[in-house]
Formats: C-alpha cells, sequence, structure tokens
C-alpha cells in the first residue's frame, strides 16, 4: 500500500477489527514515521485489532537502522519484512514478544525465511497489486505447509469473503488485502486513484518490472497518464528501493491488484469490512448447504 496506507486507514481497519498495515517508506522523514507511530499506538486500544508495520529490508534501503530504533519504541505486534532477509529485524521485534512475518514471492525465498525464524510468511501469488508473485495462491499454500508449521498468511486477487474463506480453506490463517481498500475513505490515494480503481477491471492491468526493478501490478491508464506507453515497457528496470527516483515513478503510477474489478464505490473502511464479513458467511453457508444436499 505504497503511497496509500496511513494513520487514517490503520486505525480504521483496526477499529474495524481487522489488522491494518502501512509501509514505513510511505513517510518520507523518520521524525514523521514517529508521528505516524505514536498516533497509531496512541488511538488503538486493546479492544482493538493489533496493528502491523512493514519494513523494507533489501540493501539499498538506507533507512533500516532508525526504522528499528522505533519499532523497539513503540511496539507493533506484527513486523513485516520485504524485498530483502528478515534476518536484520528479528533482534529488535523478538526482544519485546512481537512477531516477524516476511513476504515472499517464491519457495526458494519462503525456505530462507523459515529458515531465519520467522513467525510467519506472507504468501505473495499471482495477482496480487504492487510487487507480485507468479505462483497460484492455492499452489504457494500448498506447498509452504509442506515445510513450514507456522502462520501463512496469502495475498493475490482475493478481495471479498468468498476468497478469505477459499484461502482459510487451503491452508491459509491470514489473507492480504490491499486493492479492495485503495478507494477507502481513510486512503492517502489520490482522488484519481480511488476513481481509476472504481472504474478499473482486470484487463486495465499489467505486470512488468520496468518500474522498480521488481515485478508488479500497474494500472495501465495511469501509466499512460504518466506519459509511458505499456506496450514498450522492457522488464529491465533498475532495482531500488531508497525512496528516489522522479516523481512518476513513486507517486504518478499506480498499482492494483487482479481484485480491482470488486470496487465499485469510494466508502469508508468499516463498510468494507462489513461487506467482507457478510460475503464470507455467505460463502460458508452455501458450502455447508451443498454438502448437507
Amino acid at each position: 500500500m505504497f503511497l496509500v496506507s496511513g494513520p487514517e486507514l490503520v486505525i480504521a481497519a483496526c477499529k474495524a477489527g481487522i489488522s491494518g498495515a502501512f509501509p514505513s517508506t510511505n513517510t518520507r522523514t523518520i521524525e514523521e514515521l514517529d508521528e505516524w507511530m505514536h498516533k497509531i499506538s496512541s488511538a488503538l486500544t486493546d479492544q482493538d485489532a493489533p496493528w502491523i508495520m512493514n519494513l523494507i529490508t533489501h540493501s539499498t534501503y538506507t533507512r533500516l537502522e532508525e526504522e528499528l530504533k522505533l519499532v523497539a519504541k513503540y511496539k507493533p505486534a506484527i513486523v513485516i519484512t520485504a524485498l530483502g532477509s528478515p534476518k536484520p529485524v528479528m533482534e529488535t521485534v523478538k526482544s519485546y514478544g512481537g512477531m516477524v512475518f516476511a513476504d515472499v514471492v517464491d519457495l526458494k525465498l519462503a525456505k530462507k525465511a523459515a529458515q531465519a525464524g520467522v513467525d510467519g510468511l506472507a504468501c505473495i501469488s499471482a495477482g496480487a497489486g504492487g510487487h507480485t508473485g507468479q505462483l497460484s495462491p492455492f499452489a504457494f499454500i500448498s506447498a509452504v505447509r509442506e515445510f513450514f508449521d507456522g502462520y501463512v498468511a496469502v495475498g493475490g486477487g482475493i478481495s471479498d469473503g468468498a476468497g478469505v474463506a477459499g484461502a482459510i480453506a487451503a491452508g491459509a490463517d491470514f489473507v492480504y488485502m490491499g486493492t479492495r481498500f485503495l478507494p477507502a475513505k481513510e486512503s492517502m490515494a489520490q482522488a484519481e486513484y480511488k476513481d481509476m480503481v472504481v472504474a478499473a477491471n482486470s484487463d486495465d492491468l499489467i505486470v512488468s518490472a520496468a518500474i522498480t526493478g521488481t515485478k508488479a501490478s500497474w494500472l495501465k491508464p495511469s501509466l499512460l497518464k504518466a506519459g509511458v506507453d505499456p506496450e514498450t515497457l522492457n522488464d529491465k528496470g533498475k532495482r531500488d528501493y531508497s525512496g528516489g527516483g522522479d516523481n512518476k515513478r513513486w507517486k504518478d503510477i499506480w498499482a492494483a491488484g487482479q481484485g480491482v474489478g470488486r470496487s465499485h464505490s469510494i466508502e469508508p473502511v468499516a463498510d468494507i469490512v462489513a461487506d467482507l464479513a457478510k460475503e464470507y458467511e455467505a460463502a460458508i453457508q452455501r458450502f455447508k448447504s451443498k454438502t448437507q444436499n
């Protein structure tokens, strides 16, 4: 949820009963990150769902050491690592009893993260928005369960309650969901971004490594608006997660997953969560009725 998830979205999600997460890279300075973490931790109580922080651990990311000091200060229940080994965060998070989940896009990375001692694996599968994977969510879950008995979260094209039910039935403990929340009222996404998500479907997506150096799922209309022809992308982008680069790369080119067709309006997080709960219960009831017949 780069440039999308902020304190308002995280707090609203947690108060609605699901864990809200944000990437530290959504803040421009370490001082702003301190303010965000203070605002989130102060607004939530033990009655709310726990909040989650995402950290980049790739070697090009220069702010990690400072961010870990804030992690130790505010103690998020879960820290998710991305685009690098989870090892650099393990000592800090474990010291206060937190859990570490690692974003993984293939079995090789999943096994490395498991060997590093993570509490959970977040299996980024085909259909995910932003940096994406290539494996089917169901195949990924099944393969990971062959060697990992910790928590498994899965993300990739899951945008309704039926998808949540299917992921759990396949062996996942949690579901990553980002695209459904892009057009939330509490989202930091630009108004035009929200409108584009509401109007789009999966035909409006393209997967390419040309923008960040890692395969990601982008909205074609945003590429065209930024002056980039989707048909000429060559997948040879420089892999760099330092937060630099031109404005188009980080602000004007927008990501979405294959669940993009599910959002029909801009609405509060609480309403989205309520819809997901209804959809989940309906899926369970359909399954029960079919097995009883």
